[in-house]
């Protein structure tokens, strides 16, 4: 059986509206499918940050005062999210966040090692030089965020690194296979935060797969991201 996750508190911080999956407000309220898209990834960006922590209840009236929405685009939301598998709406007791997973997770890890593998192989195979270039950016601009330890910014940079890769593998459906299984890790990144050490480990295991990728040495980009990914389970095992 699954074994149910609590969010530890102080595991991890809360996400300002730079975090991954933000959406700004907009000055003036918005009509019709901009308000449901607004909801939905309101709603989603705070899954997954872990502001609205794993097992907690959701109520549309109190959703719809938060952000400043009527209920209609939050119900509509909430049932876009059940959907993705992010809220449980339960007969008479409403709506939950979905509860976290370790083996959930470890089957996630799984599918997703056998994909990155692939990516980084294609990527160095056929990535361009303006590539690289976008990956090196990406990379460069972490050591600042670690300094400061802007989770949020740190979680968004991840995602777009691992997003570029998926871009330089010029393979659309396995691109969109990563940023779907990078989606639903996002709550298990956050929770592994309490490591003092894991977001210099990230940065130092991106830079290991970029300079790997930019001598299009293909052993060594299949190494460096399996051992990334590997680091990532045990961290979570060690974590949770």
């Amino acid at each position: 059986m699954s074994r149910p996750i609590k969010l530890v508190s102080g595991s991890a911080q809360t996400a300002p509206a730079s975090a991954p999956f933000a959406v700004e407000p907009a000055a003036h309220a918005p009509k019709g499918a901009a308000m449901r898209e607004l909801a939905y990834n309101e709603i989603k960006r705070r899954i997954m940050a872990c502001e609205f922590r794993p097992g907690e209840p959701l109520n549309e009236a109190q959703l719809g005062a938060l952000l400043g929405l009527g209920r209609t685009p939050i119900h509509q939301a909430l049932h876009r999210l059940e959907v993705e598998g992010l809220v449980q709406i339960l007969p008479r007791k409403g709506v939950l966040v979905t509860p976290l997973s370790l083996n959930d997770v470890l089957d996630m890890i799984e599918v997703r090692a056998t994909n990155e593998i692939l990516c980084v192989t294609l990527a160095a195979e056929r990535a361009h030089p303006a590539d690289f270039e976008a990956m090196r950016a990406i990379v460069d601009a972490s050591p600042a965020l670690i300094e400061h330890r802007d989770i949020a910014a740190l979680a968004a940079l991840d995602l777009k690194f691992h997003l570029a890769i998926s871009a330089a593998s010029r393979n659309r459906v396995l691109a969109e296979l990563l940023r779907g299984l990078h989606e639903k890790q996002a709550r298990f990144w956050f929770l592994s935060l309490s490591e003092p050490q894991h977001l210099q480990n990230v940065y130092d295991e991106h830079l290991a797969v970029l300079d790997a990728l930019e001598r299009r040495d293909v052993p060594a980009a299949r190494e460096a991201i399996r051992e990334h990914i590997d680091e990532f389970r045990r961290t979570i095992i060690r974590t949770l």
